[in-house]
């Protein structure tokens, strides 16, 4: 049984002084000073050694005789980690790769949401406005239908945020919170509940959980971060292209699994899963969204497309929830009572 309980997510280095350069130093070492060139200001200007530090140290561990051995040591741990660690996604059954417990990422969220309440305080809706509840009973309905690990044993708590911002989310251990800013894009109880269901599905899958655990892969990428400045490739050119070959991906393929749960959930709430599609559709007529390939979350357009080609399997999960039934009992209902309403 879910527990609803009352109210109650650029580092800069401090520049060096410019100091002179020994001849002794410009073989092992990446430097930077300042020129002033042209009476333009400081200018940024690094002086690279053919034979970096970072080049030898790998060519030294290469010429190792033990290098074979290392390398196979720490591809069979490495597989017998990730091996161990898989996990499948609830709903969706795609396989990923988790080490992190949901203890630990409900956990991990609590300042989260302890620095989102003190930044919104004065600002979170009572109890007994309209809004808090009516996305409680939203809520309330999509709940029995949430699957997984992330979804149990947890005290749900909603926060309906006074702000025009629009915006939902749900964390870790099932604070959720919903800016009024939203509730106008969303003609319908549907529209919130896709909304709503997306947001829920993003704790269904974990995808904190697996956000996350990239830190464990520090070493990996700094080993690659490594390798690139070995040749003369900057540092903000290779974190550049990890975040838009690897980052941004996994970011809009979490958006894209959660639009898929959400929608499945919704269903069978008895909700129109239609409305979803509907939803992004007024989003996209919104637009001020940046190019797909560019943004951490799919376009407007490809999600309400999407949406569309998941219907048929939403609609399924509809009739298997007896919705079909409830929505005639409901429409007898009306007409019955609008009959003795004319007597």
């Amino acid at each position: 049984m879910y527990r609803i309980r009352p109210r109650f997510s650029a580092f800069q280095s401090p520049f060096l002084a410019p100091r002179s350069i020994t001849p002794s130093l410009r073989n092992h070492a990446q430097i930077r000073c300042y020129n002033r060139i042209g009476g333009r200001g400081p200018q940024y200007k690094r002086f690279s050694a053919s034979n970096s530090s970072y080049t030898d140290l790998l060519y030294r561990w290469a010429a190792s005789p033990t290098f074979y051995r290392d390398v196979g040591i720490i591809t069979a741990g490495s597989a017998g980690i990730y091996l161990y660690n898989l996990e499948e996604v609830p709903v969706s059954g795609r396989r990923r790769f988790n080490i992190i417990p949901p203890s630990l990422e409900a956990k991990l969220s609590e300042s989260t949401v302890a620095q989102i309440k003190e930044e919104y305080k004065g600002r979170i809706l009572p109890e007994n406005d309209y809004r808090v509840q009516q996305v409680r009973r939203v809520l309330e309905r999509l709940l029995p239908f949430a699957e997984g690990e992330g979804v149990r044993n947890v005290n749900w708590e909603v926060n309906v945020i006074d702000s025009p911002e629009q915006n939902a989310f749900v964390t870790s251990g099932g604070k959720v919170f919903v800016f009024t800013g939203i509730l106008p894009m969303c003609k319908t109880e549907d529209e919130i509940a896709a909304v709503l269901g997306h947001e829920i599905a993003h704790v269904v899958a974990r995808h904190t959980a697996h956000t996350r655990e990239s830190l464990t892969f520090a070493p990996f990428i700094l080993l690659g971060c490594l390798v690139l400045a070995a040749y003369d490739v900057s540092m903000s050119t290779s974190s550049a292209a990890f975040n838009f070959f690897l980052q941004m991906p996994a970011s809009r393929k979490h958006e894209a699994e959660a639009d898929y749960i959400g929608l499945l959930m919704m269903a069978q709430g008895c909700y129109n899963p239609e409305a979803a599609a509907s939803f992004w559709a007024r989003m996209e007529k919104q637009g001020g969204q940046p190019p797909e390939l560019l943004s951490t979350h799919p376009s407007h357009h490809n999600r309400e497309a999407k949406i569309k080609e998941w219907l048929p399997k939403a609609q399924e999960k509809a009739e298997a929830s007896d919705c079909h039934f409830s929505a005639q009992y409901a429409t007898h209902f009306r007409s019955a009572f609008d009959t003795l309403g004319r007597w």
